[in-house]
């Protein structure tokens, strides 16, 4: 990260082609130091207090909705999703990363024989979203404290889903937290599911595949289903942005 510049050129700047190599191999890549500490304070401050486990409303009208995971049989910890319009550093980065992530999302339909294109902007993706009922913002935030964690899972939401999501860890390992790695399974036809853990630290980003992905074998391309979630958190707090690029019904 170079400071001070725009969260958008640093996105911008990224080595794509190596990240998509990355992607194709393992369905997940890394993004070194995308946020710097005050960015990362910034937005971790904007959880606010979360008074308890047993109360769902969000802590500031910049959340639409609070969620206790353990009432859903999601895991354990809470998230909230943000309320449109969204924070201007949360709003740049859904913007920034969707041009790349969809002319990587068009060779992975290409390969899988999936029709579905994507509009040039993000603003028009979400018009279609929103024409179809999706209208309401994914963006999060997710709280985990000492116990915690995510079931493994996949951010789907309604019919429109695209197929690359980005988490960014605000929190930063051995100081905030212990535990709570990224982790990532792959359910293989015939085979046994894999498992990659994502090492990551304050302000690290990691770009995955919300659903499925294509992966080469001797018989041509075939699809692989992906989920996603974090491993139990041992001590402190850790918190995390989620950047969702299709909207919820």
């Amino acid at each position: 990260m170079r400071q001070g510049e725009a969260v958008s050129a640093r996105i911008t700047s990224l080595d794509w082609a190596a990240l998509e190599d990355e992607l194709n191999d393992f369905g997940a890549a890394r993004m070194p130091n995308l946020l710097g500490a005050d960015e990362c304070a910034a937005l971790r401050e904007m959880y606010g207090e979360t008074n308890g486990r047993t109360g769902t409303t969000p802590t500031s009208e910049r959340f639409r909705s609070r969620i206790v995971m353990a009432r859903h049989g999601f895991g354990q910890g809470e998230y909230q999703y943000f309320a449109y319009p969204l924070p201007s550093l949360v709003a740049e980065l859904r913007e920034a990363f969707y041009a790349p992530l969809r002319d990587i999302a068009h060779r992975w339909y290409k390969a899988m024989g999936i029709d579905t294109r994507y509009p040039p902007t993000h603003r028009a993706y979400l018009a279609q979203c929103h024409d179809a009922g999706q209208r309401r913002p994914t963006p999060l935030l997710l709280r985990y404290e000492a116990g915690d964690y995510n079931c493994l899972h996949q951010d789907l939401y309604g019919e429109h889903v695209f197929p690359l999501q980005v988490a960014i860890l605000l929190s930063q390992p051995g100081e905030d937290f212990t535990g709570g790695e990224f982790v990532l399974t792959e359910q293989r036809p015939r085979m046994q599911s894999r498992a990659e853990v994502v090492p990551l630290t304050r302000g690290d980003a990691v770009v995955f595949a919300v659903h499925h992905r294509p992966v080469n074998g001797t018989r041509g391309v075939y699809r692989v289903n992906m989920r996603h979630g974090v491993s139990r958190v041992r001590s402190g707090h850790r918190l995390t942005l989620g950047v969702i690029l299709h909207d919820a019904t």
